[in-house]
């Protein structure tokens, strides 16, 4: 059995997944119960502290995570597979620990980040699913995902997506984020859209979702994607697409 000394401070990264469904976001609010905060009450259970915990992310309310990390550090004796089943006994249903393992003492979950990939999920049917309700964005009307796709590949490449993120305080500065790929595809009624990016603006890809569905129906114009890029304006895109379909699916370090 591993044991740690109980003075030996550990740099640790945690990969948690989460369903967003009934969560308010990453991030603690003061009348809103987030994943930080059950997240931090489940530590507290185990190791009677409450270290500094540093998220990979912000996510917003009603977005989930298929992989999000968090890297603490603490001086507690308990091992990593024990700290890992202990956080599980005491996190909600919707929130569970995959892995815990050792990092650098320099290893930070957002600052050593060097890129995400999100998938976007649309249960494309007349029909809803019941069992995507606030898992997917129920869109009942025809998808041609195959000129989706071909519309999408303008997002990628290095641009300033001034025109895909909603401006608050918390962006500021530097707006140019550099799109490794992304693809639209079905899989029955189940049409998902997937980007990969080095970083991502605030609800950069639910506009770059409701700008793809604005073409689809015709409000936007095949072609338009460099255009609005260009414009780097907010008012160029589409709508922000709901925050239900939107799922953190990678972490790159």
């Amino acid at each position: 059995m591993q044991h740690i000394p109980s003075s030996c401070m550990r740099n640790l990264l945690l990969t948690i997944a989460y369903c967003g469904r009934h969560l308010h976001g990453w991030q603690i609010q003061d009348n809103a119960v987030t994943v930080q905060e059950v997240f931090q009450n489940a530590l507290f259970e185990i190791i009677h502290e409450r270290p500094d915990i540093k998220g990979c992310s912000r996510t917003d309310s009603g977005v989930h995570a298929n992989m999000y990390c968090v890297s603490m550090k603490i001086s507690h004796p308990i091992t990593n597979d024990h700290l890992m089943l202990a956080m599980n006994r005491y996190l909600p249903a919707d929130v569970a620990v995959l892995k815990v393992e050792d990092v650098p003492d320099d290893f930070h979950a957002r600052y050593s980040c060097k890129g995400k990939e999100y998938v976007y999920k649309i249960w494309n049917s007349r029909v809803r699913n019941p069992f995507m309700n606030g898992m997917a964005l129920h869109y009942r009307y025809d998808m041609d995902v195959e000129k989706l796709n071909r519309e999408a590949q303008a997002y990628v490449g290095s641009h300033d997506f001034t025109s895909f993120c909603t401006l608050d305080k918390r962006e500021k500065g530097d707006f140019v984020r550099n799109v490794h790929y992304c693809r639209v595809e079905r899989d029955g009624d189940l049409v998902t859209f997937t980007v990969a990016a080095d970083g991502f603006l605030y609800n950069m890809v639910r506009i770059m979702v409701g700008t793809l569905l604005a073409i689809c129906q015709g409000r936007i114009e095949e072609g338009s994607i460099p255009a609005i890029i260009a414009a780097e304006n907010r008012k160029s895109a589409g709508p922000t697409a709901p925050s239900c379909g939107l799922y953190l699916n990678k972490v790159f370090y």
